[in-house]
């Protein structure tokens, strides 16, 4: 009799457990640990979030400063041309010509203008202004070279179109002859629209 209690108990005992096991698993389990966990886990990422703004917060006073100084090279190394008008860029566009001639060729021994002249205006042009000069340079092979590279690679930002290089032979001395280049191309640049537009508010009405 006994042993048939103890056996009646333990089994009411297991059967207890996998009641309880029973409602654990389908109620108290999704419907209060799962949720603190999906809360946690939320509560981590919100940390996570929390630091990486923080920590950029924390560099913005460095970007500020390299902005600013950013900023303030590429005023002074301005892409646009800076005269206020067309006539004067392109006055401005044969004074870099002639300097970087001078420059590759000191006394136009090796590279001279042959000529230069100021094109019209594109009839649509757009907000910005584009200048252009019409050159014709005889140089030989290095000084041409340089001359292009020094009017590519300067500022403000000149660009070199319809480029046309010949092949010349020339006499150096008498008795002697030597080869060159017979160069033509576009000289151009393009005006500052900010001024432009400033001008532009001036006069309205």
């Amino acid at each position: 009799m006994n042993a048939e209690n103890r056996r009646q108990r333990w089994l009411a005992l297991a059967l207890l457990l996998l009641v309880l096991g029973t409602i654990y698993g389908l109620l108290l389990h999704p419907l209060w640990v799962q949720p603190l966990r999906t809360m946690a886990g939320e509560l981590e990422q919100t940390r996570q979030r929390q630091a990486r703004v923080q920590a950029e917060l924390a560099q913005a006073p460095a970007v500020a400063a390299a902005l600013a100084q950013a900023q303030q090279q590429l005023g002074g190394r301005p892409g646009f041309l800076q005269q206020g008008s067309a006539e004067q860029a392109a006055a401005a566009l044969v004074q870099r010509l002639e300097q970087a001639v001078s420059q590759a060729s000191p006394g136009n021994r090796s590279c001279v203008i042959s000529s230069r002249a100021p094109l019209p205006a594109p009839a649509d042009a757009g907000p910005f202004a584009r200048v252009s000069v019409q050159a014709r340079l005889r140089c030989g092979t290095p000084e041409m070279l340089s001359v292009l590279h020094a009017l590519e690679s300067g500022h403000p930002r000149l660009f070199i179109d319809n480029l046309v290089i010949l092949a010349q032979r020339y006499q150096a001395l008498p008795g002697e002859t030597g080869s060159g280049l017979d160069v033509s191309f576009e000289l151009a640049g393009y005006l500052d629209p900010v001024p432009a537009t400033a001008a532009g508010g001036e006069h309205a009405p």
